[in-house]
């Protein structure tokens, strides 16, 4: 009997033990702390959030939000956090929600959503691509009302005028125009490296893109899945918008044969490049400096990282990082006062500043409340969207870069939307055939070099291994078939019903997949041939 119940004990103690941890790491009694607040606020005061930000973030905005509110509001505020994985999958997730609120009636005929339809109040984080989805028109199931799946913030011109000033960094925009969703940060897109591994491998730091097509990175790349992370999307989009369709194309493919894996979030392949588990990858800025950071220990200078983070020169693509109040959310006005506290010094402040509780810390600015700004605890090296910070605060900004100054004004090509169909079927549903054929392609280069084969052998190999397939129309459409080209690329994004989940689009997506790997494999069957 006693070793039942100690059984049943420790199986108790097993399954609290994560609830246990996280209380200890800072999860609502250290948030309560963080904000000197008591007590729990009851739904009505509970903002929901489905975000991809990590617990750093969801920790210091959450304490300083809850501390604010009670100082405009008189009212106590909790944030109940949500999370799906990165953020195309939260946008699948609420693309699935509304589509069942629809179908169940909670969508009114004027397309508004009836409080509560998906559980959600605000989207927070991720690009301006993915929240922008939030003002599409989007058509309801079975002849149902039309709706989107945002609403706008609804802020005076004045009041947007104030924060931001112009709307424009680069290429890019602040904010919607409509206000369907409102930048809260930036993010910038550049690669990192392991400067120990690269030593080893007798590689230089990498400066650009183009860099990470050497085939000395063979199988030590770390690149995320353009299907699952927003974020990596964008930085695949920048080498396109840059490079433009032959050398952008050319630049994923190789990058691709390079790589040790696909993850499904951005957020791996810079913890494996500081880990040394890959000797480069893509990053979003801040996790670049993160890591950076991280690997120098106390007292060293910074250039002593063994991780280096750069924004190749000429491709600074800075993105907003937005908030996107959601249709139909039940409790839309706290969700305002969360966006309207976000653009505040107060919150900009947090993106940038040195922990408060660090040595670093102690000269930060005095705000509103008589307090020190920053965050209390993490520093979180992102980027404040508006432009006054910069005047204002720069000096102590942990990270000295301006990003205004900094944004390339590079042409939006407007590629994206296919972009994770054709990367997935030229490099992730292919890769193994197409590091075989790189691996081939490289030897019978080298083997050029030296005289030992015809450079016209090498030349049909590569003019295989970066051929585009045929796609083929919609049966009736004519022509029937069209190439896989930039010329070409409007009349067939149109005619895949923009890779969408349709029976076109898959198959589509098998056939160009198909595609690539049988060019793959005849290149690789050519090298075999020429060095047996």
């Amino acid at each position: 009997m006693r070793a039942k119940i100690a059984i049943a004990v420790a199986l108790a103690l097993v399954l609290a033990l994560p609830f246990i941890v996280r209380g200890l790491a800072g999860g609502r009694p250290a948030l309560a702390q963080l904000a000197g607040e008591s007590g729990t606020p009851g739904d009505d005061d509970t903002l929901i959030i489905i975000t991809p930000h990590v617990e750093q973030i969801e920790l210091e905005f959450e304490a300083a939000f809850v501390r604010w509110h009670r100082r405009h509001h008189q009212r106590s505020v909790a944030i109940d956090w949500r999370h799906a994985g990165g953020t195309a999958e939260i946008v699948r997730q609420l693309e699935a929600q509304f589509d069942a609120a629809a179908r169940d009636g909670r969508i009114d005929a004027d397309g508004r959503a009836k409080p509560g339809a998906v559980g959600f109040d605000l989207f927070f984080g991720g690009g301006s691509y993915e929240h922008g989805k939030m003002k599409g028109v989007r058509k309801g199931p079975g002849g149902k009302p039309e709706y989107r799946m945002g609403q706008p913030a609804g802020f005076t011109k004045e009041r947007l005028d104030a924060w931001f000033g112009q709307n424009k960094i680069g290429s890019q925009t602040l904010y919607d125009p409509e206000q369907y969703w409102i930048g809260t940060a930036l993010s910038g897109f550049g690669l990192m490296y392991n400067k120990d591994v690269l030593a080893r491998r007798g590689l230089p730091e990498p400066k650009t893109f183009a860099d990470l097509c050497d085939p000395r990175y063979f199988n030590m790349l770390a690149l995320a899945d353009p299907r699952h992370s927003g974020s990596v999307t964008t930085t695949y989009e920048s080498i396109l918008n840059k490079e433009g369709w032959d050398g952008g194309w050319r630049i994923l493919k190789e990058m691709c044969a390079n790589t040790r894996y696909f993850a499904n979030a951005g957020t791996r392949p810079p913890v494996d490049v500081s880990a040394g588990e890959a000797a480069a990858g893509l990053a979003i800025d801040f996790y670049g400096r993160g890591q950076a950071q991280f690997t120098v220990r106390p007292g060293e200078d910074p250039s002593s990282a063994r991780v280096g983070y750069v924004d190749p020169a000429g491709a600074v693509y800075i993105d907003a990082d937005p908030a996107s109040i959601l249709n139909g959310a039940p409790h839309a006005e706290l969700a305002r006062r969360f966006i309207e506290f976000c653009l505040t010094d107060e919150a900009q402040s947090l993106w940038q500043m040195p922990a408060r509780d660090g040595a670093r810390g102690a000269g930060n600015p005095i705000g509103e409340d008589g307090e020190p700004m920053g965050p209390r605890r993490h520093e979180l090296r992102r980027m404040p969207v508006r432009r006054a910070m910069y005047e204002k605060y720069g000096r102590v900004f942990v990270d000295k870069a301006n990003p205004f100054e900094l944004a390339s004004d590079l042409p939006n090509r407007g590629w994206r939307g296919a972009l994770p169909a054709i990367m997935s079927a030229m490099g992730v549903d292919s890769v193994d055939d197409l590091k075989t054929a790189w691996r081939e392609l490289d030897k019978c280069r080298e083997a050029a070099k030296q005289g030992r084969i015809s450079e016209s052998v090498v030349a049909a190999m590569q003019a295989d291994f970066a051929a585009w397939p045929m796609h083929r129309m919609k049966p009736g459409a004519q022509p029937a078939e069209l190439l896989l080209s930039e010329a070409n690329f409007k009349a067939i994004y149109a005619d895949a019903d923009k890779f969408k989940d349709s029976a076109h689009a898959k198959r589509t997506q098998i056939a160009y997949t198909e595609f690539f790997k049988a060019q793959y494999r005849k290149v690789a069957a050519a090298g075999r041939e020429a060095l047996p």
